[in-house]
């Protein structure tokens, strides 16, 4: 049986962690910043932001191969 391959476009969205949380980037935070508050670009500060269970689950599958 073939190899498995991962999910290309997952791979550049996920990022699995030591303790095996899969971490994702949030929107809204590439351009367009000048009409954004302050205190929204603060807020989307927050670098990583961890997937619901069901759509980790997912994820987990689409990065199976790497």
């Amino acid at each position: 049986m073939p190899k498995l391959k991962t999910h290309r476009g997952a791979s550049k969205r996920f990022r699995k962690t030591a303790s095996g949380a899969i971490k994702r980037r949030g929107a809204y935070r590439n351009h367009i910043l000048t009409k954004k508050s302050t205190k929204q670009k603060r807020s989307l500060r927050v670098s990583s932001r961890t997937l619901k269970q069901c759509d980790a689950r997912l994820a987990e599958r689409m990065l199976h191969g790497s």
